[in-house]
């Protein structure tokens, strides 16, 4: 790791909100279980969506599940604020674990593949599919890659490992 970065870790891992997000351990529960939360409107939302793209629920509309974005979005926005908060309390435990770079990629990505799903007009092509119609093959691919790329999200965040183990890659 880059010199640099590791004097931004050092530097954040000494300020006092750093030691303010570790002091209590019902204060880091609740914020893992908000994370939890977030994930989990961010995952239904969206893998409801993604799979009826995908030809699964034939019988429902587009349309009405994608009202369901803004649940997702909702679950974004907790997960990156707890998620900034459990970096900044932690940065050592994260900064140095090879599985939390792979899950920041893989947002990366799910951020690329949802800008891809409404710039390419793939959404426009759903949007109005009535129940029992299908999706066109590109808006499928981009509903497989979300899928794919949000249970990454998941199952990385479920690798990173104890702290003991992130501080011997030093």
């Amino acid at each position: 790791m880059p010199e640099f970065v590791h004097s931004i870790v050092e530097w954040i891992a000494g300020t006092g909100l750093s030691h303010l997000m570790i002091a209590n351990k019902w204060w880091w529960a609740f914020m893992m279980d908000l994370h939890f939360i977030g994930l989990t409107l961010l995952i239904g939302a969206i893998g409801v969506l993604d799979l009826r793209v995908l030809g699964f629920m034939k019988q429902l509309p587009i349309g009405p599940l994608h009202r369901l974005v803004p649940w997702a979005i909702a679950g974004f926005s907790i997960n990156l604020i707890t998620g900034g908060l459990a970096f900044i309390g932690m940065p050592v435990f994260y900064a140095y674990d090879i599985a939390f770079w792979l899950k920041m990629f893989a947002i990366l990505l799910a951020g690329l593949n949802v800008l891809l799903f409404y710039w390419t007009g793939a959404f426009h092509r759903v949007r109005n599919l009535g129940a029992g119609e299908d999706a066109p093959a590109l808006a499928k691919f981009l509903a497989a890659s979300s899928l794919f790329l949000w249970f990454a999200v998941l199952i990385l965040g479920r690798y990173i490992q104890a702290l003991e183990d992130s501080i011997a890659v030093r």
